[in-house]
């Protein structure tokens, strides 16, 4: 693997934001997640549970309700009042459009895809239809006296239910009209509370509404009758969360104690065609309130302020039998917000609001395998840089040659030059920057730091030739075949004649940067690249995509290499196959040119491509041999996959020259000490 200096960072001071909602969608198997700073994130399930999209969050966004509609349309509302939808092509908010009822607690699509429901602040429930490019107002139903915090349509599309204060309102959707209004019982523990917030409704075909509360409580309704079948207090704190697989017989509630409880319908006796609901299985994969929880055909999904999204698959349902290994806790975004200035040593680190840039601590100090040196010279923080207006920063990157910093938002693009002065930095804002630059998805600088390149949300790439203190348009490349997906990853070659480009589900595109046209398209694969880079000297792109598989395609050649070849006809190991996090980042070694370096969240790894490739009988995650070893041994054991895992959770892996790697660290206990404290929960024998 050989020896490297290695400079472990852990002031990268980064704090997910908590999850507020999920919506599943059944025909593409893709979930959306909203975060509490406005934030809507897409993850791919049948991509091994890849986050391909993402929409930046805006301070006046706060969302309360996510959904999908017919035609694989996106909406979101939350308490500024608007309804949203998103364009998932652009990756851009398509429209919004005021409710006309203050904060908006609750939103729902109808069975069929074709209206959308939501409750308001001020009692009103509002009907939508779906139309073509739009949505438009069709009727209010009876307001009622208190906000409206959830909704749900019966299977049929006849009904509704919706739950407010104290009550749980049926309406008929033809009229309306409310057909019934079912009062909750305000009891908890056996002391009356002054309120009672109906947190979830779900309607189920024959006519049972189901509801949670802010009681603990977990309750049936016969929706004809208006009365209450069937109670369960499941906990001391709100139920905040519910959802209903398709087949009705599986219900997931998430409790503000952490807890996520399972509930399935079951026959009373093994001979009887009678069923009820029983709580079958709780779940503690989270420390603080679940405020949201989403039914797969597979898996229970839920999220919460402790910003984890975990996956919990139903083994009943799943051929794999780890129980453990197939559950999924993501908790990272899939995206770089960390880059690199290896001449200068500097670190620019993206947050919401701003930017920090640190200068590498340096050591003088020498030791063995392992040890840990003292620094001669601490790290410097350098700079802060704050963003003005609302908008979150969508993208950001710090030239290799420190000089330049470069970032977007959704409505402007920012280009600064650094200026150093011993120990002092000044900073030089460029104006009048074009306006096909906003929006921008990623950029980067070429290697020499001459170019800088953009890609814009319409599927365009812009080149622009850096100057002293200006900047020139050199050149755009338009989008592919009509397309206007955006180019989510960037890729340069080290002399500067190549990009590389990928969307989602384009593929990737390889162009001239000498002749400026398009040289090559990678031939498709059918799951999302997660991570590209171009080699030095023989020009070759490394492609990582989701399902761990990682090929190699010659650019001048126009072809796969032979050594990408041999491995997709030998095959991965098995346990490299089995890794539930993407590759994140690659890089190359510049005096190794048969070595390849990439990493994960939890772990990081050196291919070697003058070794053999592991089989499945062979272990993947090896040790290092003993070094009395003959030389012979040491290389019959040896296998081109060489993997350390000391470092994690790993946000950022690059080499800074050949001896020596830079790491960033977010270890998950740091995140939890700057959340809110959890709801204290009393233990025996404490």
């Amino acid at each position: 693997m050989g020896e490297f200096k290695v400079h472990r960072v852990r002031f990268f001071n980064y704090v997910p934001s908590g999850i507020r909602c999920v919506a599943y969608n059944n025909q593409s198997n893709r979930l959306a997640v909203s975060r509490t700073d406005g934030t809507v994130e897409i993850y791919n399930l049948s991509a091994n549970y890849f986050q391909e999209k993402f929409f930046p969050g805006h301070e006046s966004r706060a969302t309360e309700a996510l959904c999908w509609a017919k035609g694989q349309r996106l909406f979101s509302a939350g308490l500024n009042g608007e309804i949203i939808e998103y364009d998932l092509q652009a990756l851009n908010i398509k429209y919004s459009m005021d409710a006309f009822g203050g904060p908006i607690w609750s939103m729902a699509a109808s069975p069929t895809g074709s209206q959308l429901l939501v409750g308001c602040e001020d009692g009103s429930v509002k009907l939508f239809q779906i139309i073509p490019d739009k949505i438009q107002f069709e009727r209010n139903f009876d307001r009622q006296k208190s906000r409206v915090l959830s909704l749900s349509w019966h299977p049929s599309g006849t009904h509704i239910a919706a739950g407010s204060i104290d009550y749980i309102s049926v309406f008929d959707v033809k009229s309306g009209s409310t057909i019934h209004k079912m009062l909750v019982d305000r009891q908890y523990m056996g002391v009356s509370k002054r309120k009672c917030i109906i947190w979830g409704v779900a309607f189920l075909s024959d006519g049972t509404v189901v509801s949670v509360d802010s009681a603990g409580k977990v309750q049936f309704w016969d929706s004809a009758t208006g009365t209450l079948m069937k109670s369960h207090l499941i906990a001391n704190a709100d139920v905040q969360s519910i959802a209903v697989s398709d087949q009705e017989d599986s219900i997931v509630v998430g409790t503000a104690e952490g807890t996520v409880f399972h509930f399935q319908l079951v026959s009373v006796t093994s001979n009887s065609s009678e069923k009820q609901w029983v709580r079958t299985k709780p779940f503690q994969h989270h420390t603080h309130d679940v405020r949201t929880v989403a039914h797969s055909p597979t898996a229970l999904i839920s999220g919460g302020t402790d910003t984890h999204l975990v996956i919990r698959p139903l083994m009943e349902k799943v051929e794999v039998k780890n129980y453990d290994a197939a559950l999924r806790k993501i908790t990272f975004p899939h995206r770089r917000l960390i880059s690199c200035s290896k001449k200068k040593q500097l670190l620019l680190f993206q947050f919401s609001h701003h930017l920090d840039l640190w200068r590498l601590g340096s050591t003088v100090a020498t030791g063995k395998h392992g040890d840990t040196l003292p620094l001669s010279k601490d790290a410097d923080h350098l700079l802060h840089l704050k963003t003005k207006g609302p908008e979150n920063i969508i993208c950001s990157c710090i030239s290799p040659c420190g000089s330049w910093i470069a970032y977007s938002t959704a409505s402007r693009f920012f280009l600064c030059r650094l200026h150093y002065e011993n120990d002092n930095i000044s900073l030089q804002r460029i104006s009048k920057m074009p306006a096909f630059l906003r929006s921008a998805v990623q950029i980067l600088f070429s290697e020499d730091s001459t170019k800088l390149f953009v890609a814009s949300n319409q599927g365009s790439l812009h080149v622009i030739r850096l100057l002293e203190g200006s900047f020139k348009h050199l050149h755009t490349f338009q989008a592919q075949s009509g397309t206007v997906e955006s180019m989510c990853l960037l890729a340069v070659s080290p002399d500067g004649s190549w990009l590389a480009a990928s969307g989602t589900s384009a593929g990737v595109h390889v162009y001239s940067l000498k002749r400026l046209k398009l040289h090559c398209t990678v031939p498709a694969y059918n799951f999302p690249v997660t991570a590209m880079a171009i080699a030095p000297n023989t020009n070759n792109l490394v492609i990582a995509h989701s399902d761990q598989q990682v090929f190699e395609y010659s650019i001048p050649d126009k072809q796969y290499t032979e050594w990408s070849r041999t491995v997709q006809k030998q095959g991965f190991h098995h346990l490299w196959l089995q890794r539930d996090t993407p590759i994140t980042h690659i890089s190359f070694h510049p005096k190794r040119p048969m070595h390849i370096l990439l990493h994960d969240a939890y772990m990081f790894c050196i291919i070697d491509k003058s070794l053999p490739l592991p089989n499945d009988k062979t272990l993947l995650y090896n040790p290092l041999p003993p070094t009395n070893e003959s030389d012979v041994i040491r290389r019959r054991t040896a296998h081109a996959f060489k993997i350390s895992k000391i470092y994690k959770p790993l946000l950022f892996m690059d080499l800074l020259d050949e001896r020596t790697l830079v790491a960033v660290e977010r270890p998950l206990d740091d995140i939890i000490a700057q959340l809110p404290p959890p709801i204290k929960k009393k233990k025996f024998g404490t």
